[in-house]
């Protein structure tokens, strides 16, 4: 396994991590357990989750990842790196807290539940799961100001609020989630003005098929040093090729969560076949060739990884001893260039 470090600090993290919301629906507290431990056999020592997970989101299954992560984590806490997240403001998630926000008193009420389900005395990373404010994310790429927004500009009360908790011992460091580049700029000012600990990373999607990242956030990751966390690698499975040709295999999160249809677009099949080509010319799986791309680049912390069955995690692991040729690279741009970003 190759590591890299947290930025400014002193963590070493693998640069593939697991990820873990199918824990609670598509995967048992056993199987999780499976999977825990084969990950760390394989040199993995960073583990990510959030409050609202397992996904989709549902009342009934609510906080289940992070109660089985905490009834492995009992006995093996010093083995990983741990993160998890608060959720953001989402009528649909009401039933999470009375108040979804980043309020001082939402963030300590949530550190404190995630503590307890996880069985811990302290969280490695903590992330803001996406914005307070109506901006464009989960798969909006074009920005459109609501002048109806009562949004408060409260970065200042968050970061303070990190900070306490940081001098308490509850976490360790933040980072945010689903954020823009006027987002992150944002945090990162704000934390020079009170001389306090800023983000250290952010975690967004980026895949093949969802390379917005590239646009303006990865010029911010390199200049304030903060490490990009790259979820939906896969983009849902989606680049494993497993839907190509109409396919739709029993017990894939497409064919269970109709729903999510993000990654399921005319254009993203396109793509995907010609990636497939790529990596079946070049001896490779699909996403082999997917994580090894991502894992290549300068602006990466982690890769986060998810799967519901052994042998995808045994493939998805595999991949970080991959290493992609100048030619391989210039054809993956070639597709690029004939479908660039199909599914933001």
């Amino acid at each position: 396994m190759k590591y890299t470090i947290l930025p400014n600090t002193d963590i070493k993290v693998s640069k593939i991590s697991l990820g873990t919301m199918t824990f609670g629906q598509q995967n048992t507290e056993k199987e999780a357990h499976k999977q825990l431990n084969y990950a760390v056999s394989q040199g993995i020592n960073f583990v990510d989750t959030a409050e609202m997970y397992s996904v989709p989101g549902r009342a009934e299954t609510q906080g289940s990842t992070e109660r089985f992560i905490g009834t492995w984590l009992k006995n093996n806490r010093e083995k990983v790196v741990l993160a998890t997240k608060i959720a953001g403001p989402n009528r649909a998630f009401s039933y999470i807290r009375e108040e979804l926000n980043f309020s001082k008193e939402s963030v300590k009420a949530a550190i404190e539940t995630s503590l307890t389900r996880l069985q811990t005395d302290y969280i490695d990373l903590y992330q803001l799961h996406w914005p307070e404010r109506k901006t464009n994310y989960f798969g909006n790429l074009n920005y459109n100001h609501d002048e109806s927004d009562q949004w408060f500009d409260n970065i200042a009360e968050i970061i303070e609020s990190m900070n306490d908790c940081i001098k308490e011992g509850k976490i360790r460091h933040y980072g945010v989630s689903n954020e823009t580049s006027w987002g992150l700029m944002r945090y990162a000012e704000e934390s020079r003005k009170l001389q306090l600990p800023k983000p250290i990373t952010i975690q967004n999607p980026y895949s093949l098929l969802n390379r917005t990242f590239e646009i303006g956030l990865a010029e911010v990751a390199h200049r304030e040093n903060i490490g990009l966390l790259a979820y939906s690698p896969l983009a849902f499975g989606v680049l494993s090729g497993k839907y190509l040709g109409g396919k739709m295999p029993e017990n894939t999160r497409l064919k269970l969560f109709p729903q999510m249809v993000r990654y399921n677009k005319a254009n993203t099949e396109k793509a995907t076949q010609l990636y497939f080509n790529l990596a079946l010319k070049n001896g490779m799986s699909l996403a082999q060739l997917a994580l090894a791309y991502l894992l290549q680049k300068s602006f990466l912390t982690s890769v986060i990884i998810g799967a519901t069955k052994m042998d995808q995690l045994k493939e998805n692991i595999s991949s970080w001893n991959v290493q992609l040729s100048e030619e391989i690279l210039q054809e993956i741009e070639a597709v690029f260039e004939l479908f660039p970003n199909p599914a933001p």
